[in-house]
């Protein structure tokens, strides 16, 4: 193993299937790779091959460790992936979080525009927006040293986008590694230190004039 793939914070080799690829990426720490692309491209294909929720081939690794050297469940919980429309297990919010966690939970809420109550709420009468904020909270509280983020954004107004972005600034600032798909190319030169336009599920460098293809 080289150099590279032990100081990468997420390193990506031969990644495929029969539908994408092969990826070859490199991740920093405090680094964003920002992807943007049509719809149907493969953008969130290659957000579940990297956590391994679809088939695929080739390897991952997160600070030198292979993917293949860890059980699904541990891995995921260190390469955190929020999709578009998360799932959720109880139609009350207050069950996804573990008690130790409220607290944090309802402090994040209010700082992303949510009502203070909103922990008591069930997720049947969240708009949109905000079950989109509340996925990512859940996501937030874990902490992880990955987080792969499809479409984080969509349903927020440029308000709600900014307070997204503010935190993922920070984060990243910490040390995490972001890989961000998009829909707003403005967004993924605002958030990206790489940036690249999927297209029939191969990555190439975004042009450096900023333009770039939206979902």
């Amino acid at each position: 193993m080289t150099d590279e793939t032990t100081t990468a914070a997420l390193r990506i080799q031969g990644l495929k299937s029969a539908l994408a690829g092969p990826f070859d990426l490199n991740v920093a720490h405090g680094g964003c790779i920002g992807i943007t692309g049509q719809s149907g491209s493969g953008k969130s294909l290659f957000l579940r091959m990297i956590c391994d929720l679809d088939p695929n081939e080739g390897e991952v690794w997160l600070d030198g460790v292979a993917r293949s050297t860890m059980t699904s469940p541990a891995w995921r919980r260190q390469v955190v992936y929020v999709p578009a429309e998360s799932g959720w297990w109880d139609d009350h919010i207050l069950a996804h979080f573990p008690n130790d966690q409220r607290d944090a939970a309802r402090a994040m809420a209010t700082r992303l525009g949510l009502p203070d109550d909103i922990l008591g709420g069930l997720v049947s009468r969240l708009s949109t927006g905000e079950r989109q904020r509340m996925a990512l909270i859940r996501a937030f509280l874990m902490n992880a040293p990955v987080l792969l983020l499809d479409e984080p954004t969509s349903a927020l107004d440029g308000d709600g986008a900014a307070r997204i972005e503010a935190i993922l600034s920070e984060r990243l600032a910490a040390g995490m590694a972001l890989v961000l798909v998009t829909h707003d190319p403005a967004q993924a030169r605002r958030m990206a230190t790489q940036r690249y336009v999927m297209a029939a599920g191969k990555l190439t460098a975004a042009p450096k004039d900023g333009s770039g293809a939206a979902s």
